[in-house]
């Protein structure tokens, strides 16, 4: 069940962001990399709905301008940026919102059990009971990616879930995504800025610059040391490991080098 994106543009009032974005994302993780300001965060929020695009976003060969609001819900779960929350709810309750619009006027044992299992495959299980006022920021966030896969959607959506978490989480967070993504056959796009998190974990990589898709492909290659340079403006090293992922090492900004040129003569 692949996700097509045909032809996608939008803008904010006369300001083009998205110019034709063209892209197709299979049940694996698909991760969405690029600088800042080139409409990652805008073409997830294009996919799920809360922005309205022209072009097309094709799910199981069916155009979701043709699905009910229903079954857009059923089908994607999207975990904007910033979702932290500070209601007075317990986090196992906060998780269970995740499946809000499946859930009856009694909460029922199979929900109850849902939620403390996304907890416990999120390595969160002891915060349970705690309220949500009372967290990190990191813990929140945690809390809105349990919220995001409970209900185990058919696409994924996240836009840099690794935000306030240490390296640790980062790595804990991203096995257990891969590991639900495969487990579940979703199809999992995800918006990130770090190149070694999206080289080990995506099947997929899809580069953007300008608005536009300018690459995508397996790992190895579209993140080389001269994509970086071009697109990033930085010089970096980049090796492959025993299993052919590229390792981003980063040695200095490209702008940095002009000036010190310039000074120097």
């Amino acid at each position: 069940m692949k996700l097509e994106i045909k032809n996608l543009k939008f803008g904010y009032n006369s300001t083009p962001v998205l110019k034709s974005v063209n892209m197709v994302a299979e049940p694996m993780v698909t991760a969405i990399i690029g600088p800042n300001a080139v409409g990652k965060s805008t073409l997830l929020k294009c996919i799920c709905g809360i922005l309205k695009a022209e072009g097309s976003i094709v799910f199981n060969g069916k155009d979701l301008k043709e699905y009910r609001k229903d079954e857009v819900i059923k089908t994607i779960s999207y975990l904007p940026q910033e979702s932290s929350t500070s209601a007075v709810m317990t986090v196992l309750e906060a998780t269970m919102l995740g499946k809000i619009n499946s859930l009856g006027w009694r909460i029922k044992d199979e929900d109850l059990s849902a939620s403390m299992d996304t907890l416990e495959k999120l390595g969160i299980e002891d915060l349970a009971m705690r309220p949500m006022n009372e967290l990190s920021g990191g813990q929140k966030q945690m809390v809105s990616i349990a919220q995001s896969i409970i209900r185990k959607p058919k696409v994924l959506l996240m836009d840099e879930p690794t935000n306030s978490l240490d390296l640790q989480r980062q790595l804990e967070l991203f096995d257990v995504i891969q590991t639900i993504t495969e487990d579940n056959g979703m199809t999992t796009v995800v918006a990130l800025h770090d190149l070694n998190l999206a080289a080990r974990y995506a099947g997929n990589v899809v580069l953007m610059n300008g608005g536009k898709v300018v690459a995508s492909g397996s790992p190895a290659s579209v993140i080389t040391e001269a994509m970086i340079r071009k697109v990033y403006g930085v010089n970096a090293r980049v090796t492959l490991d025993g299993e052919g992922i590229p390792q981003v090492i980063p040695i200095n900004s490209t702008r940095k080098c002009r000036i010190k040129k310039a000074i120097t003569g």
